[in-house]
């Protein structure tokens, strides 16, 4: 069982992008229940964070197999992608910390609706969550990586 410990808002109402987008323009903030709000000491000393949130507006069915939409039709496994359909609901998101204000977190470009309940929110840090030794799995096989 989860508890919803705040909300995400950004002016994405009917359309997002499929990743953060750091320099996007808009409003983008997490405003944490005021019950939580003592969990924010010393979070402002951090760059970035992980945003973890339920994914509250899906429609479509699960498959266990995907197509990227930027990829041309190449079929992979659902836990081989990024795709928001999962069998449990979660997102997750790295994004900037701009300011704190009292209960609320400005941030950097998110890739969800206004209104996305959020989950929890943890601390990137640098040692930890940077592996130097990561790759581009089956994006590599691609003619185009960009997207």
């Amino acid at each position: 069982m989860f508890r919803q410990i705040g909300v995400i808002k950004t002016p994405y109402s009917d359309s997002a992008p499929y990743q953060p987008v750091d320099r996007d323009k808009g409003n983008f903030r997490i405003v944490i229940n005021s019950a939580y709000t003592k969990g924010l000491n010393k979070l402002e000393r951090f760059r970035y964070i992980y945003v973890i949130y339920h994914i509250n507006r899906l429609e479509r069915r699960v498959s266990l197999k995907v197509c990227p939409p930027w990829t041309s039709g190449l079929e992979i496994g659902l836990f081989a992608s990024r795709s928001p359909l999962r069998p449990n609901p979660i997102g997750l998101s790295v994004v900037r910390i701009k300011r704190i204000v009292r209960n609320e977190i400005i941030t950097s470009g998110m890739d969800v609706f206004d209104g996305t309940p959020l989950l929890d929110i943890k601390p990137y840090i640098k040692d930890l969550d940077s592996k130097c030794d990561s790759n581009y799995g089956w994006v590599d096989d691609l003619e185009d990586k960009e997207h």
